[in-house]
């Protein structure tokens, strides 16, 4: 099983943290704008099983993610199931309803201009982004995928790359909890 360890922070100086990314040779893509949308299930509370589903819109691209509760309390590390789905115009709209008919109700939607990082660390390959939410500002996220057995080591990996960029003030709530609240 594949597990999505990732931390994110806010941000309080972008191009600061821009210029630090930089220096340890990152790579920071363009912009892009993306659209969540989140669905509730129909015969579970998803808030108290810390889960989630998601149906992304980025450019002519979709996504439809499942994302499994939290399985420590500093980092947001939790099985992740994402799959694409066709970009023809309409794929998103047509699987939002089939989730409404199946009875999953919408719950909220988090926009943001993402610009994608990557960067060599600790002998991983990290990926992250840096995120312009809107309704909540901006926010770094660091991530990896392993396995069970990696789990410890990609968190490490995560934590030393953090301290690195000086970021702090860690944020385990989701965008969308973060609107919520």
């Amino acid at each position: 099983m594949k597990y999505e360890v990732e931390q994110k922070f806010p941000v309080d100086d972008l191009s600061t943290l821009i210029d630090r990314l930089d220096m340890l040779g990152a790579t920071i893509g363009k912009p892009q704008e993306e659209v969540d949308l989140y669905f509730a299930h129909p015969g579970r509370d998803f808030v108290k099983t810390d889960e989630a589903l998601r149906i992304r819109r980025k450019g002519t691209s979709n996504l439809i993610t499942y994302k499994g509760p939290k399985i420590d309390k500093t980092t947001k590390t939790r099985h992740e199931i994402e799959l694409p789905l066709p970009s023809e115009s309409g794929t998103a709209e047509a699987w939002i309803d089939l989730l409404e008919v199946l009875g999953f109700k919408q719950v909220g939607e988090v926009r943001k201009s993402r610009r994608k990082v990557g960067i060599l660390w600790g002998g991983h390959w990290v990926e992250g982004s840096l995120d312009e939410v809107e309704g909540l500002g901006t926010f770094a996220e660091l991530e990896l995928i392993a396995d069970e057995n990696q789990l410890a080591q990609a968190k490490s990996c995560i934590v030393s790359l953090a301290k690195a960029l000086q970021l702090s003030r860690s944020e385990r709530r989701s965008y969308l909890e973060l609107l919520l609240t």
